[in-house]
């Protein structure tokens, strides 16, 4: 052999090694494929859909279908096993965990978010400046005799109401009814109610006299479409921000959101990956589509038990 071959064989070794040595240690995990399906929750949507989003951008074989069911219409195709993950604006029931165990479907709940369920009115209303937990009672309980604005303070226009909020299988409607009523789904029937918060927003943007509430994140979507309207819990008026979210000062509407995860597709590699994720770097899109992260200790105790 002589020495120019040698001399290219030494080079072409040297491309070689040097391509293993600099080769990514995510090598494998970038060759991830498959789809991933999640569904539920309106309130998570955002958050589930930028991870998912991010997520496809580095790993472009997989994608990432995000739906809105509400939490318990999540739950409906999750315990069947038709999704594998589920968005819940809520903990799961017991007749969800019943229809899961039925099923033969195991899960994981992580915590990924806290959420300042808000309550909106129009931009043009001038009157509103805050309202109290027994007021919001008052305009939302079964059997409401509200009819107008002055039906809550008696200074207010005599003019009608006219209410948007989420639909009974949300898990901001259970959450909302049992905050602020006392009794999960204990509501008035007579509002336009919406599973898609993007349609709530609408609602309220358009008519001058309405009043709804959904995530905080909606109202961070849609400057001027909206006003926030500061809750008084029993100690002041606060309105929701990422700081009274946070330290539980905007009461008694903070709450965290979750997803739950089926464990058999836990393990397809792009699952896993996928809710790993959105425990590490996807955490930090919490805030930018309008949410609160968690402690720094949830997500590394969600990470352990994902190992």
């Amino acid at each position: 052999m002589n020495r120019f071959k040698i001399t290219i064989i030494l080079i072409l070794a040297g491309v070689f090694l040097a391509g293993c040595i600099d080769r990514p240690a995510d090598t494998i995990s970038s060759q991830l494929s498959g789809t991933i399906k999640a569904d539920g929750s309106s309130t998570v949507f955002p958050i589930s859909e930028a991870v998912g989003e991010e997520f496809q951008n580095r790993y472009p074989d997989t994608r990432v279908t995000v739906g809105i069911s509400g939490t318990g219409g999540g739950f409906k195709k999750f315990c069947p096993g038709e999704t594998d993950i589920s968005d819940a604006s809520r903990p799961i029931k017991d007749t969800e965990k019943e229809l899961c165990a039925k099923n033969g479907i195991t899960y994981e709940e992580f915590k990924v978010a806290f959420d300042g369920l808000s309550v909106m009115v129009n931009p043009q209303n001038t009157w509103v400046d805050y309202l109290t937990v027994d007021e919001l009672k008052k305009i939302w309980e079964p059997g409401s005799t509200v009819k107008t604005w002055k039906d809550v303070r008696s200074e207010w226009p005599d003019e009608k109401i006219i209410l948007v909020g989420a639909d009974t299988d949300s898990g901001t409607f259970d959450y909302f009814t049992e905050a602020i009523v006392g009794e999960e789904k204990a509501s008035r029937s007579d509002y336009t109610a919406s599973a898609d918060d993007n349609i709530l927003v609408q609602a309220i943007a358009g008519e001058k006299n309405a009043l709804g509430y959904f995530g905080y994140a909606y109202y961070v979507e849609n400057p001027g479409k909206l006003k926030l309207v500061a809750i008084d819990g029993g100690k002041g008026p606060v309105l929701p921000s990422e700081q009274t979210i946070n330290d539980g000062t905007y009461n008694p509407l903070s709450r965290p959101l979750f997803i739950y995860v089926n464990k058999e597709s836990l393990k397809r590699p792009e699952v896993k990956e996928f809710v790993k994720y959105y425990l590490t770097e996807g955490k930090e899109l919490v805030s930018q589509v309008g949410y609160v992260k968690m402690p720094e200790s949830v997500y590394e105790e969600g990470l352990n038990r994902l190992g």
